[in-house]
């Protein structure tokens, strides 16, 4: 990595380092999803958001973001989210937040507090928040008017069973209970009885249907795990499918967004709509209107499975920086205008497509490169000593700017001395007499160098400063520090991650803890300039020759001498460090 030409040449950071919208926490200023329709063109995907929400009248449109609280909001949930609220801006309607609170068991929290931080990040403008659990009482009264309507039945087949008779069509032998067997029956779930627990209530629908998600879908459940709203008041709980219709309805939704994998479900949305309809007058219609999921390659956005990889400790959290949460990327360096304007560009589009995650870093760096700081950066490891014979006889230090093109980026010190320190990957490949370009002070011709003669490896160079040389006739530019104690360095680690799964596209019938890459982290020992003392959580830099970083840890966080840690983050270009990292230390 260290050996990396091609960054701008010039500065670093201190007060006026970029910070990561979102990273730190607080709710990010950007614009919101509806701010930036500009974005619904851009790109290389031609997206396009000409299809219209049927039936949509101005001011009267509303949307809801239901998330479930059993795990982070990951990319795939940020653009629901974000589209949402791209059409109810767009028919100037309202936006609902509703959390799908309906399975105590996956539910804490952690979740719901992690998820609202998320909803800030991204920007949402919502007219309500609201929770399934809400309608809990109206839900059990509802249940008990579908079964005296015939329209629910208990049934106590084993699960196993019952999903094979469910796959081949067969008749549950529960299916013709009588409404009063059906209603003993609830009030045994709903005391959460040992014959409750034994029942799950169903729809009864049909199941001949060539639709598998008609053949008579569970719709409540017993549950006698700590709700984390409700606490122990409930045993029995609706399903997604049953609750959803309802609560949409009573919340008045209009238009229910939903990803196409779900199209097969939309005639069971429909017909548990029409039957409440039925029991439960006033209930008004839902339109639904799919669009297509958002996949990336290496990539898998499955709850359970990310869920799989924090309990395992493959990574250390949900916002580990390489989890494909809202938390996570940000945590990685991405902006939050970065993240709106890819998945904008996207368009309502129902094509399933896989994208790569060069196309929204590229977005990302084209927002962080015209601003951020530069700074310098020495891997530790083979670091080789220059000796000018003509340099200053004392340390000297002069101001420079932090950003070349961008003035507001203010100006940093640096050191010049007769001894500085460059990279092994940049003497390795210095030849005797050539003249190079020492980057913010001038040229420098080599004199000497010395190599261990088991290795090969630079040992020291010798050489003389030639600062009338012309900088655009060298072949290389280095960077540098001053080797002398009133150069203060910083310690550094430098970090850099790998895709958690090996394979480019995950197919439904894999096993994915056989994809899972073993190894995703790698750092790097490294020193900083002295202006990197400043630098706080959050703050986006480049360090020349290397790429951009995010700051995870500033500078003696857990202790006086605690190396900053920063995070790579990607450029949409440049290999990881992963691709050539002999000398980092994988973890």
């Amino acid at each position: 990595m260290g050996g990396k030409k091609g960054g701008a040449p010039g500065s670093a950071t201190g007060p006026a380092a970029v910070k990561a919208s979102g990273a730190d926490g607080k709710k990010a200023g950007g614009a919101a999803a509806a701010d930036v329709p500009a974005a619904a063109g851009a790109g290389d995907s031609g997206g396009s958001f000409d299809i219209g929400l049927p039936g949509a009248e101005e001011g009267k449109v509303v949307t809801r973001f239901p998330p479930e609280p059993s795990g982070y909001l990951h990319i795939g949930h940020a653009k629901a989210a974000l589209l949402n609220q791209y059409f109810a801006d767009l028919y100037k309607g309202k936006l609902l937040v509703r959390f799908d609170d309906t399975n105590p068991s996956k539910e804490k929290d952690e979740f719901v507090e992690n998820i609202l931080k998320d909803i800030a990040d991204l920007g949402l403008r919502y007219d309500r928040l609201t929770y399934t659990s809400d309608y809990f009482p109206q839900l059990l009264d509802l249940g008990e008017k579908m079964i005296r309507a015939g329209l629910m039945y208990a049934d106590d087949t084993p699960v196993e069973q019952m999903r094979e008779q469910r796959l081949k069509g067969i008749e549950s032998a529960c299916r013709n209970r009588s409404v009063e067997e059906n209603l003993r029956l609830w009030a045994e779930m709903k005391a959460g009885t040992e014959i409750g627990l034994t029942n799950a209530m169903r729809f009864k629908i049909d199941m001949k249907s060539v639709n598998g998600t008609m053949r008579d879908p569970v719709a409540f459940r017993c549950n006698l795990a700590h709700h984390w709203r409700t606490g122990y008041k409930y045993k029995l709980y609706p399903t997604y499918d049953c609750a959803c219709p309802f609560v949409d309805a009573v919340e008045g939704v209009t238009h229910a967004l939903r990803t196409s994998e779900y199209r097969d479900r939309e005639e069971q949305y429909y017909w548990i709509l029409a039957a409440y309809q039925k029991v439960w007058p006033g209930l008004p219609n839902v339109h639904i209107w799919d669009y297509s999921r958002l996949n990336f390659v290496n990539t898998v956005l499955s709850k359970r499975k990310l869920t799989w990889f924090v309990e395992t400790g493959r990574v250390e959290s949900w916002n580990d920086p390489r989890m494909p949460t809202v938390q996570g990327i940000l945590r990685r360096g991405m902006r939050i205008e970065a993240l709106k304007e890819f998945i904008l560009s996207q368009g309502a589009s129902k094509n399933i497509t896989f994208q790569e995650w060069d196309k929204i870093w590229t977005i990302n760096k084209k927002l962080i490169d015209p601003v951020c700081p530069r700074h310098t950066a020495i891997e530790v490891d083979g670091r080789v000593l220059l000796t000018l014979e003509d340099g200053p006889a004392e340390p000297e230090v002069v101001m420079v700017p932090r950003h070349k093109k961008y003035p507001p980026a203010g100006k940093k010190a640096l050191t010049r001395a007769n001894q500085i320190w460059l990279e092994q990957v940049d003497a390795s490949s210095l030849a005797e007499g050539e003249e190079v370009t020492l980057m913010d002070w001038g040229n420098a011709i080599v004199k000497s160098i010395t190599r261990d003669p088991s290795t090969g490896a630079v040992t020291a160079l010798s050489g003389m400063l030639n600062l009338d040389g012309d900088v655009k006739k060298t072949r290389l530019k280095l960077t540098w520090l001053a080797a002398v104690p009133q150069c203060e360095v910083v310690p550094l680690q430098l970090v850099d991650f790998d895709y958690l799964i090996t394979k480019k596209k995950v197919e439904e019938d894999d096993n994915f803890m056989d994809l899972v890459n073993p190894t995703t982290r790698f750092e790097k020992i490294a020193v900083g300039d002295p202006n990197m003392r400043t630098l706080q959580k959050g703050d986006v830099l480049q360090l020349e020759r290397k790429g951009y970083y995010i700051v995870d840890e500033p500078y003696g966080v857990k202790g006086t001498s605690r190396p900053i840690v920063l995070f790579c983050i990607p450029d949409g270009r440049a290999k990881n460090m992963t691709k050539s990292a002999a000398a980092a230390a994988p973890s």
